[in-house]
């Protein structure tokens, strides 16, 4: 009886509580085509399956550049390319016309050196130069996406979309609207290569800089060696007569210069020519020497230039900076601490090795 009573009594009535998700809350992964909810306010969600990152909106492509904008890019590519060009060539043959006399007049020693000297540096800046120039800049490799069988876990960690190529986006690349393709470790777009610096180029670009400033220097000191073996001779004869001690320093300095710019009318066209490759190699190597400094610096960081302007000013920078990230950028593959303390280590067993002959 006591179990039909049970039967026949109604079940209690359960609260249940059902949450609707709304559409604006729900997006599907680019990565691998999975349904995803996010908050209402997350501008940005990650796929907690391929690790795809996404745009809360709607991923749109992007309208493409204008036939104009892209000419003009490719134009502007093109002249910054040839003035380099023709400068490199300028100071390779001004100086062979200009200096070559010069050095040569010295004594034969002094020109052969040069000559070695000279051409090692045109080979090595023109021959980087041709390798950051040609080389690609460092593709991002092709990767499966898309669909869930296809993409597995963790195969897409920290990507996003590049609605420019409608491609996976690997972290730290960047899209180059002039190159028209994403750029691994993109650092910038240079139009004096007329290529983008990347993972792949980026070493010989800091190579080519080197030898810029080398090369500049050099000619800078070889120039103006020429000039003054060649420039015609000065006399100051305001300054050589009685009444130099009643003038002041400034218009002293402004007879010297008066002097020496009068005296230039006379210089020769190979003078002339000596005198602009002085100039033009000192102001060249000054602008990029200040570029090296920066590349450097930023490679000490553990930075790209473009990382840098993307971080927050006070965000913390992107890896260790030290000395071993310039020296793992140049190739070597021990840090500069490995190789400190084996030097150390070597000079200490030396060291031992000597005393212990010492007391035998």
């Amino acid at each position: 009886m006591a179990e039909a009573e049970r039967e026949q009594r109604p079940l209690p009535e359960v609260e249940q509580s059902v949450t609707s998700i709304p559409e604006d809350h729900e997006a599907t992964c680019w990565g691998c085509g999975l349904r995803l909810v996010f908050a209402s306010y997350s501008p940005i969600y990650k796929c907690g399956w391929c690790g795809a990152v996404t745009q809360s909106n709607n991923q749109t492509a992007r309208k493409p550049d204008s036939i104009w904008f892209s000419h003009w890019r490719r134009l502007r590519d093109r002249l910054f390319v040839a003035v380099l060009v023709l400068f490199m060539l300028f100071v390779i043959c001004g100086g062979v016309w200009a200096v070559y006399p010069v050095v040569f007049s010295v004594s034969k020693f002094c020109g052969v050196f040069h000559c070695t000297v000279a051409a090692v540096l045109a080979v090595c800046t023109v021959t980087s130069y041709c390798l950051a120039s040609l080389k690609c800049a460092g593709a991002p490799t092709d990767i499966r996406w898309g669909s869930y069988p296809v993409v597995g876990k963790g195969d897409l960690e920290n990507y996003t979309f590049c609605t420019y190529c409608s491609k996976p986006k690997p972290p730290r690349a960047h899209h180059c609207r002039s190159c028209k393709m994403c750029v691994v470790d993109m650092d910038h777009h240079c139009p004096f290569i007329g290529n983008c610096v990347g993972a792949s180029n980026h070493q010989v670009f800091v190579v080519f800089l080197i030898s810029v400033v080398i090369s500049c220097s050099y000619v800078a000191g070889m120039t103006i060696y020429a000039s003054y073996q060649i420039w015609p001779s000065i006399e100051f004869p305001d300054l050589a007569s009685s009444s130099r001690h009643s003038m002041s320093s400034w218009k002293t300095v402004l007879e010297m210069i008066t002097t020496v710019a009068g005296s230039a009318f006379f210089l020769s066209a190979r003078g002339l020519v000596l005198v602009y490759l002085a100039f033009a190699s000192s102001s060249v190597n000054a602008g990029i020497a200040v570029l090296l400094c920066q590349q450097l610096s930023y490679i000490y960081e553990g930075n790209t230039y473009l990382s840098r302007l993307s971080s927050p000013p006070n965000a913390l920078q992107h890896g260790e900076r030290g000395l071993q990230n310039i020296v793992r950028f140049f190739g070597c593959p021990y840090p500069v601490s490995r190789a400190v303390l084996r030097l150390r280590y070597s000079n200490a067993a030396k060291l031992q090795d000597d005393s212990g002959s010492k007391l035998l």
